[in-house]
C-alpha cells in the first residue's frame, strides 16, 4: 500500500537521490510536470523506471486541456473546457475528449490526470477562466459528468477540483491567499453544486487553497469543517481527498512544509502534494516518518484500470474520438 505523500522530480530521468526518496514507504505518489516530459517514449521509459523502484506508486499529471496540459510534444493538443462547452454537441464531445485525454495519459504509463475542473467561471478568476466548463452549475455538472464518463471508459479515475469552488475569488492561490467572502448558503447553492452532483462519480477530489471566512478561517484544504463535515458528511463523498500543492502560496498560512502536511492530513486529506521544492518534500517526509500515517485504503481506487497498447492510435475508438473533435474544430 502506497504512502500519503505525493512529490515530484527535477528532470526527465531518475537521479540516485530521486530513487532513494521514492523507496521511502511514506511516499505514495509522484506527479510529472512539463520539465519532466519530452515525448511519449521518454515518458513511458521514465514511468517504467519509477515503477521498477516502486510498483505501487500512483503516477499523476495535470492534463486538463487548454492552457493546462503537461504532455504536449507527440500528444493531442486538447481544447480548453470553455471551448468544449461552447461547441455544438458539447456533451458528446466532452465524453470523447475525456476518453481521448485519458487514453493518451494511460498509454505512457501514468495512472491519472488531475481532472476535470469543476470550478464555475464567474468572469473574476484569472487562474480558472477558460479551464472551467462555464458559469451555470447545472451545465457544468452535465458536461463534467460526460467528460468523466469518457475518462472512466478509458480506464482512468477522475479527480474533481477545486472544492468547494475556486471561481469567485480574483487572487491566484499559486502566489496569494484568495478569500471568498460569500456565505455558505451562497456557495452551497452555486459553486458547490457540481461537486454535490458528481460526488458519487469522483474517485478523487482536490480542495481549493481558498479561505471562505464565513465558513472557516482556514483554507478549505486545511479545514475539517469543509472536508469532514461538508464534503464527507453532507455530500457523502467516499473517495480520495488530495491536497492541492502545499508549496503554493495559498498553503503557507499553515507554516513550514511539515506543518502544512500535518494541517492537511488532520483536516481530512488522504494524500498531501509537496511539489517544486525538494527541501520542503524532505521535511514533509521526515514528518510523516515520525507521525507514522496509515495510508488511506481509497488510494488504490486511483490506479489505472487498464493500459492501452502503444498502437492505440490505430484503434477504431481512437479514430472516432479524434475525428469527432477534429470535425468540431477543437483539435488540429
Amino acid at each position: 500500500m502506497s504512502g500519503s505523500l505525493m512529490l515530484d522530480i527535477a528532470g526527465t530521468w531518475l537521479t540516485a537521490e530521486d530513487r532513494q526518496l521514492l523507496r521511502q514507504p511514506e511516499v505514495g505518489g509522484l506527479i510529472l510536470f512539463a520539465r519532466n516530459i519530452e515525448h511519449p517514449q521518454q515518458v513511458r521509459e521514465l514511468c517504467a523506471a519509477i515503477r521498477a523502484e516502486r510498483p505501487d506508486l500512483l503516477l499523476a499529471v495535470d492534463q486538463e486541456g487548454g492552457r493546462v496540459q503537461r504532455l504536449r510534444q507527440g500528444f493531442v493538443r486538447l481544447p480548453s473546457m470553455q471551448a468544449l462547452a461552447a461547441a455544438p454537441d458539447a456533451l458528446q464531445l466532452a465524453a470523447q475528449c475525456g476518453w481521448l485525454m485519458a487514453s493518451e495519459v494511460l498509454a505512457v504509463g501514468l495512472d491519472f490526470s488531475f481532472a476535470p475542473v469543476l470550478d464555475l467561471d464567474h468572469g473574476r478568476s484569472t487562474v480558472i477562466g477558460s479551464r472551467s466548463f462555464g458559469a451555470d452549475p447545472l451545465r457544468v455538472g452535465e458536461l463534467a459528468a460526460a467528460f468523466i464518463g469518457g475518462m472512466r471508459e478509458a480506464g482512468m479515475a477522475a479527480t474533481g477540483k477545486h472544492f468547494p469552488g475556486h471561481g469567485w475569488p480574483e487572487a491566484d492561490s499559486h502566489v496569494a491567499i484568495p478569500r471568498d467572502e460569500r456565505s455558505l448558503e451562497e456557495i452551497r447553492a452555486c459553486d458547490m453544486q457540481p461537486f454535490a452532483r458528481l460526488a458519487p462519480l469522483l474517485d478523487g477530489i482536490m480542495p481549493a487553497h481558498v479561505i471562505y471566512p464565513q465558513v472557516d478561517e482556514q483554507p478549505a484544504g486545511f479545514s475539517r469543517r469543509w472536508l469532514h463535515d461538508i464534503l464527507r458528511g453532507e455530500l457523502g463523498y467516499r473517495g480520495v481527498i488530495f491536497s492541492d500543492d502545499l508549496s503554493m502560496a495559498g498553503a503557507h498560512v499553515a507554516g513550514a512544509a511539515d506543518a502544512r502536511v500535518a494541517a492537511a492530513l488532520d483536516a481530512g486529506c488522504d494524500m498531501a502534494l509537496v511539489c517544486n521544492d525538494r527541501g520542503a518534500a524532505e521535511l514533509a517526509l521526515e514528518y510523516l516518518q515520525r507521525r507514522g500515517v496509515s495510508p488511506a485504503l481509497q488510494l488504490a481506487g486511483m490506479r489505472a484500470r487498464r493500459w492501452p497498447g502503444q498502437d492505440y492510435r490505430a484503434q477504431p475508438r481512437w479514430l472516432e474520438a479524434q475525428g469527432a473533435l477534429r470535425s468540431a474544430g477543437l483539435i488540429e
